[in-house]
């Protein structure tokens, strides 16, 4: 499931994100443009066009620009949540699978749990539960279980040590 740089055109900038549930089905997409590329790490740059309303994370404004941090070889992502103008306005951790980058579309499947870091680097764990009940119904490998483990003491880790790419520039 490896990322080859070499296999990506360079006229490929703008990409489609697909966060897939464990069968296959896409649950979100959007529009994103490649602005890093370096070992494992794929960086993104995209924009909400509309508002969103979450019951955890709360309302996300249309114009919010999310960097977007993906790693092959990781269990997870980071989403940098900033106003226009350049503003933190929050984190938002998603544990998933490594991501795939194939013919203009980076996809992965989206394991529940979340983790939301507030500016002053307090953080929420969320969907815990949600987890639960989807390993179950998806049967996901037991693997799956311990990397999700993994995943969440690495980005405690790097939240508390304020750690790329939890640094403020």
């Amino acid at each position: 499931m490896g990322f080859r740089p070499e296999g990506l055109r360079k006229s490929l900038s703008e990409i489609s994100v697909h966060s897939c549930k464990h069968d296959g089905r896409v649950r979100r997409s959007w529009p994103a443009r490649i602005s890093r590329l370096e070992g494992s790490l794929i960086v993104l740059e995209a924009s909400f066009v509309e508002e969103v309303r979450h019951p955890l994370i709360g309302t996300i404004e249309a114009g919010t620009l999310s960097t977007e941090f993906f790693w092959t070889d990781r269990w997870f992502s980071v989403f940098r949540f900033q106003t226009p103008e350049g503003r933190l306005l929050k984190f938002y951790c998603n544990i998933n699978t490594p991501p795939r980058l194939e013919s203009g579309v980076l996809s992965f499947v989206d394991l529940d749990v979340d983790i939301l870091v507030d500016t002053d680097f307090s953080y929420t764990i969320l969907d815990e539960e949600e987890f639960k009940i989807h390993s179950e119904l998806y049967n996901y490998p037991p693997a799956y279980l311990e990397s999700v483990r993994q995943a969440i003491e690495e980005l405690l880790n790097l939240i508390e040590s304020r750690q790329f790419p939890f640094h403020i520039n």
